[in-house]
């Protein structure tokens, strides 16, 4: 990377460096060459190396770049939550910052990251290239979600201290199995990380007015026609009774066709074998895939 600070963060990151942008330190970590360049956007509670996996096997064909947003994750702390405009004209600097990257870029955004996508999208249309949209958010989705499901629902009170240290309890485990693949001292480091109260709380503060962000998008143009590859993970949700499970998926099957019909380029990927917030882990073969093939499109449109 390119104009690196020396931190002052609590935590470390295991590799990567920062980039100034307006004032602030955004975490970055580009492997790779060539292009389109692809950008993961990462989901609520998520931070850039839960996609490091996937970074390592796309860099092979193209660069590949995991950051994190300003408030999240290694990146300065910021007021949270931010607007959709405000992430997005960040990421964009960002981006602007680093040598050698090849724009028009291919964003693979997760679930929250997919709001953040379609705002670039809107404010920098020449800039996309793609879209891989992994179990995303949408402006439409209390159009399609049961009312228990609607983006109002996701909100929930900052945690007190007993409530965070249930949580660190609780997710400790889970964290294991997911980074059991991971280099021993990257694992280390996000493992530690990860169990902070201002990581967890970041995560919190992510998912507060989340309608607004819709109202947001709502305001701007449709997702550019661009090369799209749509991942629905409609797997098994022990959180959920079978009955609610049926109906959200019964909506992500329908929100996330309608995602794909509305590009000339788009496709829909069923999966049933993961969950939303391991798709990355359980199943980064078809991560790799929908990049693979969205930039082949976009290679030889």
């Amino acid at each position: 990377m390119t104009n690196h600070t020396t931190p002052s963060t609590r935590h470390a990151p295991p590799v990567g460096g920062f980039i100034q942008v307006d004032g602030n330190r955004l975490y970055a970590h580009r492997m790779g060459s060539g292009g389109p360049t692809v950008v993961f956007l990462p989901g609520a509670s998520a931070v850039g190396l839960d996609y490091f996996l996937v970074q390592q096997q796309v860099s092979k064909f193209t660069s590949a770049v995991v950051y994190d947003r300003g408030g999240t994750g290694y990146s300065d702390r910021l007021p949270l939550p931010r607007t959709a405009t405000a992430v997005a004209t960040e990421l964009h600097a960002l981006l602007e910052s680093v040598d050698n990257l090849c724009g028009p870029y291919v964003l693979a955004a997760h679930s929250l990251g997919c709001l953040y996508a379609h705002r670039f999208a809107q404010l920098y249309p020449g800039d996309v290239a793609g879209l891989v949209w992994m179990d995303g958010l949408h402006r439409d989705w209390d159009e399609y979600m049961p009312p228990a499901m609607r983006l109002a629902a996701a909100a929930a009170p900052a945690p007190d201290a007993e409530q965070l240290e249930h949580l660190r309890t609780a997710l400790r485990g889970l964290r294991d199995e997911l980074l059991a693949n991971y280099p021993a001292p990257m694992r280390r480091a996000l493992t530690e990380a990860k169990a902070s109260d201002e990581w967890i709380r970041a995560g919190f503060a992510e998912r507060d007015r989340l309608p607004e962000l819709a109202a947001e998008l709502h305001a701007g143009a449709n997702i550019p026609d661009v090369a799209l590859v749509v991942l629905s993970v409609l797997g098994a949700d022990p959180d959920l009774p079978p009955e609610a499970l049926a109906e959200v998926h019964h909506g992500r099957r329908r929100m996330d066709a309608a995602v794909a019909k509305g590009v000339s380029r788009g496709e829909q990927r069923i999966l049933t074998d993961t969950a939303h917030h391991r798709l990355c882990f359980d199943r980064p073969d078809a991560v790799v895939e929908a990049i693979r093939d969205v930039i082949e499109r976009v290679r030889h449109r």
